[in-house]
C-alpha cells in the first residue's frame, strides 16, 4: 500500500529497527535515545504490528502497537491495540504518509480482532480525524508541602513504610498494580517486560534530581503499597527549597495510600512535591488542606478509537439500563458506519445491526471519548458534538455509559 509513487509501507524487519527508531526520535526532536532506553523500546517493539514508510532506502515514517488489554466499565479486559511510535520524517509531510499509515494500522488492528486502539498524543489536534476522542485526562499539579496539611484516616500510623531499591521490590510493586487494573477503566495489564519501564531512570534525563527512589507500605507483612520518586535539593536565601519528583504511587487501601502521601510531604529539605500523572479523583485532591497552594492543572492523557463498534460496545458493562439505537458516522472506518442497537445493564451488553429509527446521532470519535465513562455524552451534546433524536435518549445514555471512578492510564507506553 502506497502514499504515492514513491512511498511504501512495509512491516518492519528486526534488522532495520535501528533506523526506523532514529528516525523516530529524530522527529520528535532529539538525535539520540538514552542506552538504557533505547534497548528496553527494542525489546518491546512487536515487529510484525510496525510499520515502516519508505521513500527509495529511507525511512520516512514509523507507526507501530502494543498488544494490550485495557480495562473497561465493569472491569471487563477489553484486547486493545496501543498505537505508538508514530512519526513522519519532516521532508514528506503533507504526502499522505500518516493518512496511509493510520489507515493500514487500523486495518491490521480490525483483522487481529481488537475492538479498540489507544494512544497518547504528542499533538491532540492530530488525531481526531482518524476517529480517536480524547477518553481520560490526568491531573498535574506543584504542591508547597511546606504551608500545605494533609487530613489523615485513622490507622496511617500503623502502616510500615521502609525504603528499598526499586528492582529489588519489583515483584512485589508489580503484584499491586495487577491488583488495581481491573478496578479503574483505562488501565492496562502489563505484558512480560513492560514491569521494566517502571525502573528506567536514565542519568542523562534526570535534570539533576537523585536516581530513582522507591518506598513500599506494609499492612500485617504484605505490601499494600509503593511510591517510586526522585528528589531535586535546592537552596535559596531563607534555606532549604528542595522539590520531590512523583514518579508512580499505587495502594491497595486508603490507609495505605494517605501514608505514602505523608510520606512524600514529609521527606526531609523538601518544600515542593510535583505530580505530574494522577487520576481527576486522586486522593490528595481531597487530603491536602489548601488546593490552591498545589496549583493543579488538567491534562487530556489517553486518545480512544473504537475499531470494531459492536464488539467495543459489547465489550463492556453499563452502569444503568439502556436501550438506545445510535447512528454512527465514521468515514475513516465506513464498516462502523449506520445504525447499531445497543442494549445493556451493570451486568452485560449488546451491540447489533439495526434498521430501527437512531435515539442518537453522533461520530465514532464521541463513542471513542465516552467508551471509558470518564467523558459523558451530555458534556458532548453540549458542545453540538451529540444530536439526540428521540426525548429522553440522551440522558439515559450518557448515566448509562459512565463510571463511578474516573479512568486513567498510569502505563504508558
Amino acid at each position: 500500500m502506497g502514499t504515492d509513487r514513491e512511498t511504501e509501507l512495509r512491516v518492519l524487519r528486526e534488522s532495520d529497527w535501528d533506523r526506523w527508531y532514529d528516525v523516530l526520535y529524530r522527529a520528535f526532536g532529539a538525535s539520540a535515545a538514552p542506552p538504557e532506553e533505547r534497548e528496553l523500546d527494542k525489546s518491546l517493539t512487536e515487529f510484525d504490528r510496525s510499520l515502516a514508510a519508505w521513500d527509495g532506502d529511507a525511512i520516512v515514517g514509523t507507526t507501530g502497537a502494543f498488544s494490550f488489554r485495557m480495562t473497561a466499565p465493569g472491569g471487563t479486559a477489553v484486547p486493545a491495540a496501543g498505537v505508538t511510535m508514530v512519526s513522519v520524517a519532516a521532508t514528506h509531510r503533507r504526502r499522505g504518509v500518516l493518512t496511509s499509515m493510520m489507515r493500514r494500522q487500523l486495518d491490521d488492528v480490525r483483522a487481529l480482532g481488537e475492538p479498540v486502539a489507544v494512544l497518547t498524543a504528542s499533538e491532540p489536534a492530530i488525531y481526531g480525524r482518524f476517529g480517536y476522542g480524547a477518553a481520560t485526562f490526568r491531573t498535574a499539579a506543584e504542591i508547597d508541602t511546606s504551608r500545605v496539611t494533609l487530613s489523615l484516616p485513622p490507622g496511617v500510623d500503623d502502616v510500615r513504610l521502609r525504603y528499598a531499591a526499586p528492582a529489588d521490590v519489583l515483584d512485589a510493586c508489580e503484584a499491586v498494580y495487577a491488583a488495581l487494573v481491573p478496578l479503574r477503566p483505562g488501565m492496562l495489564a502489563r505484558r512480560p517486560g513492560w514491569e521494566r519501564a517502571g525502573l528506567l531512570d536514565p542519568e542523562s534525563e534526570r535534570g539533576g534530581a537523585s536516581a530513582l527512589q522507591c518506598a513500599v507500605a506494609e499492612r500485617d507483612g504484605e505490601v499494600t503499597g509503593y511510591v517510586r520518586f526522585s528528589t531535586r535539593i535546592g537552596w535559596g536565601e531563607s534555606g532549604h527549597d528542595g522539590t520531590v519528583q512523583l514518579k508512580d504511587l499505587a495502594a491497595l487501601d486508603p490507609v495505605t495510600e494517605a501514608a505514602l502521601w505523608r510520606f512524600l510531604f514529609g521527606i526531609d529539605l523538601m518544600t515542593t512535591l510535583s505530580v505530574r500523572s494522577r487520576p481527576l479523583d486522586d486522593a490528595w485532591r481531597y487530603l491536602v488542606s489548601d488546593p490552591r497552594r498545589c496549583r493543579p492543572r488538567l491534562k487530556d492523557d489517553a486518545y480512544v478509537r473504537l475499531v470494531d463498534v459492536g464488539a467495543a460496545l459489547s465489550a463492556r458493562t453499563y452502569q444503568a439500563p439502556v436501550d438506545v439505537v445510535l447512528e454512527v458516522e465514521d468515514t475513516f472506518c465506513p464498516w462502523n458506519a449506520g445504525r447499531w442497537r445497543l442494549t445493556g445493564d451493570p451486568k452485560g451488553a449488546s451491540c447489533e445491526r439495526t434498521a430501527d429509527a437512531a435515539d442518537l446521532s453522533l461520530t465514532v470519535r464521541e463513542l471513542g471519548a465516552s467508551y471509558l465513562g470518564g467523558v459523558t455524552l451530555l458534556s458532548l451534546a453540549a458542545a453540538g458534538r451529540v444530536r439526540e433524536l428521540r426525548p429522553g435518549a440522551l440522558t439515559e445514555a450518557s448515566v448509562a455509559f459512565g463510571s463511578p471512578v474516573a479512568p486513567w492510564l498510569p502505563h504508558g507506553f
